[in-house]
């Protein structure tokens, strides 16, 4: 079992659209040349830089004849309404009609919530969502499941980021220690790849494949963005457990695979 987790592509119709675009048709090309392939791949949110129908539409065209399958998540900078008009009902979205949604594979669950919040870079997921995620997770108690969301439920070390995450990340803790099958909480948001304990299980934070945040580790200090080398995480099934990869993609010089 193996899930290629990635973040952030940022996505936009401007005159700064090509790099984005091209950096995660790159990331996507690095994950069809592992082998095996992944099960799955998931994509944690800032889809968009500006939420805009149009860059769903360019998302649509980098992702639309990828042959594995592939989950979006919303991020502060996406627009869900947006999403769903490109999105709604395909696969990328469980097939269905909102922005929260599970998908069960064989032998794994993906989970999807929806942590975006109007004008706040900071994420919320809410009683509605938490309750539903509360009776999904049962439904498969022995199954391991994925569960997705934009922004990290706990602080990581980085003020500023930490400054703007999921504000209701307790109350998500409280719902997955209820259950002993979460094996993965994915997220993005902070630009790094970044592992923490949480609730019973593990964040994990997919790195950009578009760009990455300094590693700023004081308030003081100003925190920016970089051109440090892109990536993704592949968890992967091990016989004590799930182990995360960081895979890098553009200063690899690795095989990339077309499509």
């Amino acid at each position: 079992m193996l899930i290629a987790h990635l973040s952030d592509p940022h996505l936009r119709t401007d005159a700064l659209a090509a790099e984005p675009a091209a950096s995660l048709h790159r990331a996507l090309g690095r994950v069809l040349a592992l082998d095996p392939r992944p099960d799955c791949v998931v994509i944690t949110g800032d889809l968009t830089e500006h939420g805009n129908v149009g860059a769903y539409m360019q998302l649509r065209e980098v992702i639309g004849a990828f042959p594995l399958p592939l989950h979006l998540t919303t991020g502060n900078h996406d627009d869900p309404a947006a999403l769903l008009e490109v999105f709604g009902g395909s696969s990328f979205l469980g097939g269905g009609m909102s922005t929260h949604y599970a998908v069960a594979h064989q032998g794994f669950t993906v989970v999807v919530l929806d942590s975006w919040v109007a004008d706040s870079p900071a994420g919320h997921v809410g009683d509605e969502q938490l309750s539903w995620l509360d009776d999904v997770l049962a439904q498969r108690p022995d199954v391991p499941a994925f569960v997705c969301l934009h922004h990290p439920p706990v602080a990581v070390g980085i003020p500023m980021l930490d400054g703007m995450r999921l504000d209701d990340g307790a109350a998500l803790g409280a719902v997955l220690a209820r259950h002993g099958n979460v094996a993965r909480v994915l997220t993005g948001h902070v630009h790094r790849a970044i592992s923490v304990p949480f609730a019973g299980t593990a964040v994990a934070v997919a790195p950009s494949t578009y760009r990455q945040t300094s590693l700023t580790l004081r308030a003081d200090r100003q925190t920016g963005y970089l051109a440090e080398p892109t990536g993704f995480l592949l968890h992967v099934a091990t016989e004590s457990g799930f182990a995360t990869h960081t895979v890098a993609v553009s200063e690899a010089g690795a095989v990339i695979g077309a499509f």
